[in-house]
């Protein structure tokens, strides 16, 4: 029986606008997103949360499968109708929940995320120790953890976090590696299965399995429209808030057309 743990969940602006989640990718939580979500709560209802296994959702047990990333947002939405913005692998969770749920998603923004199941995609660079592994040790889960957050900010800076800080980031390399390691092995979405209007965003900064990956799912998906932000890298939600509300979101909710609930 898969567990049903709630995760932590917030949102803001009035409880009568148009329903809009943001969904963060992976070793993050919501607050990443609240720049964002901030430039779009005052038309719309916007809701944050923190996927199991990261943030104030830390503590779930998994499991950290695809499916079970749907069924936590599904409960969420609760029956309600709304525009998903994901980031990284967010944006995989965004478009498996409008292949399987089309009636509740109205739109669909993806930027830059990981399409590790496709042939094409490189081998993931976590340490294979943690992701061959059948099942990984929590020494192994923590060290990918610690080892994905290094890339992602620098030594440096990893090394200047507060121990409890940096325990708490290890902490989170079992939903890390599960995650990622699903995503390799079962395709989660299929273009044929999404039937919404489709943003895919990609930074002009990106790497060429970003560049490839998203072109692949514009050319993939009936109606999707592949948008580049000039100058952007994969941080383009929180370092330029804007211009991802402006070339990515706006046009994508002009074309849905509120409400949509």
């Amino acid at each position: 029986m898969k567990d049903k743990a709630p995760v932590w969940s917030a949102e803001a602006g009035e409880a009568t606008h148009p329903l809009v989640v943001v969904v963060h990718g992976a070793m993050d939580r919501g607050a990443s997103m609240l720049k964002l979500s901030r430039r779009l709560d005052d038309k719309y209802r916007v809701l944050r949360y923190d996927r199991r296994g990261y943030g104030h959702s830390a503590a779930h047990p998994g499991p950290f499968t695809m499916g079970d990333q749907v069924e936590d947002l599904v409960a969420l939405l609760a029956g309600r109708r709304a525009v998903l913005i994901g980031h990284s692998y967010g944006g995989n969770v965004a478009m498996a929940t409008a292949a399987r749920h089309g009636d509740l998603v109205a739109g669909v923004v993806m930027y830059e995320s990981p399409l590790a199941w496709e042939s094409f995609w490189p081998p993931s660079s976590l340490k294979a120790s943690a992701v061959d592994a059948p099942v990984p040790t929590k020494e192994q889960a923590a060290n990918a953890a610690e080892g994905f957050m290094r890339r992602l900010i620098g030594d440096e800076r990893w090394l200047a976090l507060p121990e409890r800080t940096r325990i708490s980031r290890r902490a989170e390399g079992l939903a890390l590696v599960s995650e990622l390691k699903d995503l390799r092995e079962h395709e989660p979405w299929t273009a044929a299965d999404v039937h919404v209007p489709v943003v895919v965003g990609v930074g002009s900064r990106a790497g060429e399995r970003y560049l490839k990956g998203m072109a692949h799912v514009a050319d993939s998906v009936a109606g999707a429209t592949l948008v580049c932000l000039e100058g952007c890298s994969h941080d383009a939600p929180t370092a330029a808030p804007d211009q991802f509300l402006r070339e990515l979101i706006e046009p994508l909710l002009q074309r849905v057309g509120a409400p949509w609930r």
